[in-house]
């Protein structure tokens, strides 16, 4: 069994190409930060094949999956299944955490939408 405690850097943490930091990841949960996204109509739908459960520091949006529309305010927190077509519109200047179960990885399923 490994023990080993893992510290990640801010400073040296990768970012994606959807303006997500990535925060720690383990062998079967990784974390993400959105920081001060900009306001947006919204993207293209889209299925990811991992849990998101997301936390809102800061902001405001609203999480469209399926035929469902969520308001997210700070303090709030969502929860999307795998594999369910969704997107986020930012409504206010956005911040939040989010965890992903398998782990979205730097360069692996976390590509834009395209």
């Amino acid at each position: 069994m490994d023990t080993t405690v893992k510290k990640i850097d801010r400073d040296a943490s990768p970012h994606g190409a959807m303006g997500q930091t990535y925060l720690a990841s383990g062998k079967k949960l990784s974390m993400r930060l959105w920081e001060d996204e900009a306001p947006t109509a919204g993207k293209t739908p889209r299925a990811r094949p991992y849990e998101t459960i997301g936390y809102v520091l800061k902001g405001k949006a609203r999480l469209h999956l399926g035929e469902q529309r969520v308001l997210l305010e700070k303090g709030d927190s969502w929860v999307v299944p795998p594999n369910a077509e969704h997107t986020y519109e930012i409504l206010e200047t956005f911040s939040a955490i989010e965890a992903t179960a398998p782990p979205a990885r730097v360069g692996e399923r976390d590509a834009p939408a395209d």
